[in-house]
């Protein structure tokens, strides 16, 4: 199972991701990938789709979901691997995390009228009716397609970041809530991209130890982009903790060269795949 190519964090347009479910999964297919996941953000409305395309490439599919999770102030992110997707309580708080987002981007619509002078409102409002799953990155891409910002980077970097005239802090529900609904759909439950967060190495140990304690199986160890140094320290971390490990390319919009599905180090020999659970 070490040589399984298994890409476990993928994004459709069902989320914040450019492809429809069915382009993604060819897509995935012509990159050798033999195992995939879909993981869009807080909904599970493509998986159908992708499930019915990687029938047809003979690829392995699992169903999955990207949810949102609060831990001592810190924004985090978790992957269900193998949910079943009608489970009602995992529908359930898949609802409440996209109504907070929702409000989240309407109010943050407000801010930018207000304190940036762009017409926020209307742009927060068509992005909401045009996704289920609304984010700051649709709203960032409108800001583009109306010509107030160059890129999506400046959007974040004058508008959207913290301490920016749009930037709206959301509380999530907590880790334990997180895990527990993905638990309820008998998912796998894999902490996504732990290097990301700003956390001391102290704090993010703590973390981990307190995932693994709510019912966490997994660390993502390998994802596309990271450096070696962050190879090297997670997979300390999936040791330490007696957790398994999981590879994902986080693939988003092809127009960005450095996640490509299947596009991520191989894991250490030693550690236990995510991937030979599923």
């Amino acid at each position: 199972m070490t040589a399984l190519l298994a890409d476990l964090h993928l994004h459709s347009h069902h989320s914040d991701g450019v492809l429809d479910p069915a382009a993604l999964m060819r897509l995935v297919a012509a990159r050798g990938v033999e195992l995939a996941a879909l993981t869009d953000h807080d909904t599970t409305a493509g998986c159908a789709a992708a499930a019915a395309a990687c029938a047809e490439a003979r690829i392995r599919f699992i169903s999955g979901v990207e949810v949102s999770a609060g831990w001592q102030g810190q924004s985090l992110h978790v992957l269900g691997l193998g949910v079943a997707t009608d489970t009602p309580e995992l529908v359930a708080h898949l609802e409440g995390l996209r109504a907070q987002r929702r409000a989240r981007l309407l109010e943050i619509g407000e801010r930018l009228e207000k304190r940036a002078g762009l017409p926020g409102r209307e742009l927060a409002a068509g992005v909401c009716a045009a996704t289920a799953v609304p984010t700051r990155l649709h709203l960032a891409r409108a800001l583009v397609a109306s010509g107030r910002v160059r890129n999506e980077a400046e959007a974040f970097t004058r508008l959207l970041g913290r301490g920016l005239p749009g930037h709206v802090p959301m509380e999530w529900p907590a880790l334990e809530q997180a895990v527990a609904a993905l638990r309820a759909a008998g998912a796998t439950v894999v902490l996504a991209h732990p290097h990301r967060y700003r956390l001391s190495n102290g704090a993010l140990r703590r973390l981990i130890g307190e995932f693994s304690a709510a019912g966490g199986d997994g660390l993502e160890v390998s994802v596309a982009g990271m450096s070696p140094r962050d190879l090297d320290r997670l997979a300390t971390l999936a040791r330490s903790s007696k957790l398994k490990a999981s590879t994902g390319s986080d693939f988003h919009d092809p127009a960005v060269p450095w996640n490509t599905p299947g596009r991520f180090a191989k894991l250490p020999a030693d550690l236990e795949p995510v991937a030979a659970c599923l």
